[in-house]
């Protein structure tokens, strides 16, 4: 390394810069998404800086004291392979400290997120593309929309993500563009999603449903609130079948993947629930 290389918490004007750099790397998030997380901690955005000028970047998010989740990991391009990447990477999981902590890398740099302490758990693809197809709404479910946090939310939230984050979905739920729906049954809530704007397209994430009865009614309500030829993506754990299905079943095609590794105590996580990841950056 060379100059004077600082490394040190982002303001919220350099976040936004993290954001753009995602978007070139072409993972498209968005534009609410680091406000949303960052409400859950503050200090979980890093940056690099040579010479006062911000070359790299990086986010660990502490969500409780034994969960954290790492991601937005991007040197810029004439400044990689000469360590500043690694040095921002062992300083921004310090902030970690003994929690375990997770990540959605590409799988191309397995081996090295390995040689830091990650272990495999297993795959997230990206589908996307135009839906050529989609579920109907399903008179078995009452689908409303989701505005605000409760018991029941939390309750199957827990059962897919390993720390509470009631935090993030206050935020999440209120930002602008964001449109979330739930649907019920016998007076449960039985699945829960949100579609949102990104740079291309929409998302949809998360997504989770006790059945894919469930996950479609909510898919399809959603799906209704998409534009006209609007590109809508949907990341879904692969060893979870039926979240395959259904996403093919909607005529979107495999466009990127992730290697989903944890660093320390895995979680347990009821991935069957998962139909939609909400980020691959953030957790």
């Amino acid at each position: 390394m060379q100059g004077s290389y600082q490394i040190r918490p982002l303001a919220s004007a350099e976040i936004q810069t993290a954001v753009h750099w995602a978007a070139l790397e072409g993972w498209n998030p968005g534009p609410w998404d680091t406000a949303c997380f960052g409400a859950v901690d503050p200090q979980g955005f890093w940056g690099g800086f040579l010479d006062g000028r911000m070359i790299a970047c990086i986010s660990v998010v502490n969500y409780s004291d034994a969960f954290a989740f790492l991601g937005f990991y991007i040197v810029v391009p004439d400044c990689r392979g000469q360590g500043y990447g690694y040095a921002l990477w062992q300083k921004a999981l310090e902030h970690a400290g003994s929690r375990s902590v997770g990540l959605d890398g590409v799988v191309d740099q397995q081996g090295n997120y390995r040689r830091s302490g990650f272990e495999l758990a297993y795959r997230n693809i990206r589908f996307g593309g135009v839906p050529s197809g989609g579920p109907a709404v399903s008179q078995d479910y009452e689908v409303a929309p989701l505005t605000e946090t409760g018991a029941g939310l939390e309750a199957l939230d827990a059962r897919v993500f390993p720390a509470p984050r009631w935090v993030f979905w206050q935020h999440w739920l209120g930002a602008e563009g964001h449109v979330s729906s739930a649907a019920y049954q016998h007076g449960g809530l039985a699945g829960f999603g949100t579609l949102r704007p990104c740079g291309r397209g929409c998302k949809i994430g998360p997504l989770v449903a006790t059945s894919r009865p469930a996950a479609e009614a909510v898919l399809a309500r959603l799906l209704q609130e998409l534009p006209e030829g609007q590109e809508v993506f949907l990341d879904v754990p692969e060893p979870h079948a039926e979240a395959v299905d259904l996403a093919c079943s909607m005529g979107l095609a495999p466009v990127f993947e992730t290697a989903r590794m944890y660093r320390g105590t895995a979680p347990r996580l009821e991935t069957g629930l998962i139909f939609g990841v909400t980020s691959f950056e953030l957790g």
